[in-house]
């Protein structure tokens, strides 16, 4: 596919998935959401060897959401409970099934879907100068993009209903306080911090996919299942390279090289 609304780098295990709409603040339209549903395909292709998934913004924005201004338009946004079905459900799933680390560098704005992106990383990071909208109220429609479900997951029953319903902006800063992100960087660190946190995934274990599968699994599982869950994913653990490679780089008291079987 020829991309006109992102941009996907692969380099050294790590892909960087760019919306690339600066323009329109890097609002989505259905060809966008369609393209980044392609990109995502493309890293999980067993030759791509990507091992970390970063996700960031062109310009001045991360991104501003649905692009309203497209809806009606031959290749623009169809109805709203409609696009939710066929485009950002199927996205959002692959998200949230990735099998490898995923990294959210979010560089401005990061209004409606788009803050629903942000929040799906694994370490999510933003500029100082970055904000947080649940915009939604403002014209008249409720959160969607799996935000119902993560926010008062992340930060609680009370603070997102606030967010949702006052649909006023949160500063990065007081995300960063609320356990909504993990790190608040200046703007000009944004993307080496994000790159940092990339290389150190890519070059670790798989048990790091592993990890984020458990934890998701655990939203959703009693304490029972999620032992259960636990001990499968172990076994899976326990057959790769990495495990056999970080016990004997233990021993042998180096530091271990993952990635290599």
């Amino acid at each position: 596919m020829d991309y006109k609304h992102i941009r996907l780098e692969i380099n050294n295990k790590i892909a960087v998935l760019t919306l690339d709409a600066p323009e329109v603040l890097n609002a989505l339209s259905a060809d966008m959401v369609t393209e980044i549903s392609h990109g995502i395909s493309e890293t999980l292709k067993p030759d791509s060897g990507v091992r970390c998934l970063v996700m960031t913004g062109e310009g001045r924005a991360f991104c501003a959401g649905a692009n309203l201004s497209a809806r009606g338009q031959p290749t623009g946004m169809p109805p709203a409970g409609h696009v939710l079905e066929t485009h950002y459900a199927p996205v959002m799933n692959k998200l949230r099934n990735l099998p490898f680390p995923f990294v959210t560098a979010v560089n401005g704005p990061s209004v409606g879907v788009g803050m629903s992106f942000a929040m799906m990383g694994d370490m999510v990071l933003a500029s100082e100068d970055a904000y947080f909208l649940q915009a939604f109220a403002n014209i008249g429609l409720v959160p969607d993009g799996g935000a119902t479900y993560l926010l008062p997951r992340l930060i609680g029953w009370g603070r997102a209903l606030e967010l949702s319903m006052m649909a006023e902006k949160l500063p990065a800063k007081t995300a960063l306080e609320w356990g909504l992100i993990n790190r608040c960087v200046a703007a000009e660190d944004l993307m080496p911090e994000a790159m940092k946190i990339a290389e150190k995934f890519a070059n670790g274990p798989k048990s790091l996919g592993l990890i984020r599968q458990a934890y998701w699994q655990s939203l959703e599982n009693s304490f029972a299942e999620q032992i259960q869950v636990e001990t499968n994913l172990q076994t899976q653990a326990g057959r790769t390279f990495d495990n056999q490679e970080g016990i004997a780089a233990f021993l042998e008291k180096r530091r271990a090289e993952f990635g290599r079987g």
